[in-house]
């Protein structure tokens, strides 16, 4: 049986959000089922904490709820409640370590650059010395050890892979905001497995 096409998937999701709006509660549980574990994963790496994760989670969907009649389909529903995510795992670290977080609104610097990388000798090819289980937890470490500014911008994109525009319109950011962090979250991973790995040229993405 063939999945779903994009568009079909598209026209489900403005359906299930129409019946939301107009009270039906079984709707609204189906777009929950259909993306709570996205979120709660975005949740994740931003906050790096499970019970904030979950606390995000649960207040996403809260506040979705809540104003689903601001909600004006000029965008996907899973962007708009993309944007509350953020928000809220921004306000758990806020919370957290008060006036040390930096807000995705702030700006940064988003003209073209040269980044020079010293990279260092590997010992061995990684696929040879780790399962793809383990290559997969390396990763997801590197990944959290990101800022939470350029960990959302690569958790949208590279991850669950909203194109540039949807993930500048979750964010509410500009696109070249979106490139720039983008790039420098691939530069900063790309350093940190080098570092781990120790083998120069080889790409630790090619084996995931």
């Amino acid at each position: 049986m063939a999945e779903p096409s994009a568009q079909a998937a598209v026209q489900d999701e403005t359906g299930l959000v129409a019946r939301a709006r107009d009270g039906d509660a079984r709707a609204f549980t189906q777009l929950v089922n259909l993306y709570e574990r996205k979120i709660y994963r975005l949740a994740k790496h931003i906050t790096r904490h499970d019970e904030d994760a979950e606390d995000v989670l649960q207040e996403t969907f809260l506040k979705a709820y809540e104003h689903l009649g601001e909600f004006q389909g000029q965008s996907k529903f899973y962007t708009w409640i993309v944007r509350i995510a953020v928000n809220e795992s921004l306000m758990k670290l806020r919370k957290r370590r008060p006036g040390r977080i930096v807000s995705l609104d702030e700006a940064i610097d988003t003209g073209e650059e040269t980044v020079t990388r010293e990279i260092a000798v590997w010992e061995d090819n990684p696929e040879d010395r780790y399962s793809r289980e383990e290559l997969r937890a390396i990763l997801e470490e590197a990944i959290q050890s990101l800022p939470p500014i350029f960990r959302a911008v690569f958790v949208l994109r590279d991850i669950d892979e909203l194109s540039t525009e949807e993930t500048a319109d979750a964010l509410s950011i500009s696109i070249p905001a979106v490139k720039s962090r983008l790039l420098r979250a691939r530069l900063q991973l790309r350093d940190k497995l080098t570092r781990f790995f120790k083998r120069k040229g080889d790409d630790v993405f090619a084996y995931l």
